[in-house]
């Protein structure tokens, strides 16, 4: 049987982006939301509303409520990356409990916002480090193949049932502003784990594909996939079937320039655009020609 081999650069990378995560998450509790009784969704938003409740330590309530959720990570993913998390709760549990943050504000509009950024940075970076600090996903991903619900609305109707409870518990007003403070969170956590390039998809059916393939490669510098195609639709459609299908993948910046030349040569192109998100090699960020 093949080990993988385990990279040592790639693993310090790892452990740097998880400690960052960790200290990152930490000031936006304690410097933001502790402070201000605000929550976030998840399992964090679970310890932050018992802690708010109860006045037990935050630091204790995280490790114990994502137990269960790290066993999960190991029955449904592996036993690295359950050791991992684990790993990595408790230095967040022991950053929280040992190191002190300063107050930052009392503003509530800037705590739910700076507060949510920094947390979901944190949550974020320990997730491409290949960890979580927040289980909540992982009983998604338990959940879903007994379930008709995807991953993402699992995870929203648990965290509507949270805030339905902050709610109750800590006043309505309260609860709006941790909405807020888990939209700026999950922000930061698509930016992170996606990154900030937002790639576009574009698909481009037209009879003068060759010309607007060379136009793509030449003048746009963008690498192009060719399919081949057969029509469906059309005058042509029974007596010239064969046709190319240009996909090119590039940022949400290049594809306003990418439809308009598209649209110059072939003003009846089909052309359809859509977001992906994530992307590795290809001839995206280079050019693919140098002269």
């Amino acid at each position: 049987m093949k080990r993988t081999r385990v990279k040592p650069r790639k693993e310090v990378t790892n452990a740097l982006f998880i400690l960052t995560g960790t200290f990152s998450a930490a000031f936006g509790l304690k410097g933001f939301l502790i402070p201000n009784h605000f929550i976030d969704g998840g399992v964090t938003g679970i310890s932050l509303l018992i802690s708010s409740i109860t006045g037990a330590p935050i630091s204790a309530l995280i490790v114990a409520i994502n137990l269960p959720f790290i066993w999960l990570g190991y029955k449904r993913i592996n036993k690295l990356y359950a050791i991992k998390t684990l790993a990595a709760i408790f230095v967040l549990s022991v950053i929280l409990f040992l190191v002190k943050f300063p107050h930052v504000t009392d503003d509530k509009l800037l705590t739910a916002v700076f507060g949510g950024f920094f947390l979901g940075t944190g949550i974020g970076l320990a997730m491409r480090g290949g960890c979580v600090i927040d289980g909540t996903e992982l009983l998604a991903v338990y959940i879903n193949p007994k379930s008709f619900l995807s991953v993402g609305q699992i995870i929203l109707v648990i965290n509507i049932v949270i805030f339905g409870i902050a709610a109750f518990f800590l006043g309505i007003q309260s609860a709006l502003y941790s909405i807020l403070t888990y939209l700026s969170a999950s922000q930061m956590i698509n930016y992170i784990v996606q990154g900030f390039d937002e790639y576009t998809a574009v698909t481009i059916i037209s009879p003068k594909s060759e010309l607007i393939k060379n136009v793509i490669i030449r003048q746009l510098r963008r690498g192009v996939t060719v399919y081949k195609g057969e029509r469906g639709y059309g005058k042509n459609a029974i007596n010239e079937k064969d046709i190319d299908i240009l996909y090119v993948v590039i940022t949400r910046l290049d594809v306003s320039r990418l439809v308009n030349t598209v649209q110059q040569i072939d003003p009846a192109a089909f052309i359809i655009t859509h977001s992906v998100s994530e992307v590795k090699g290809g001839l995206i960020k280079r050019h693919v020609l140098s002269h």
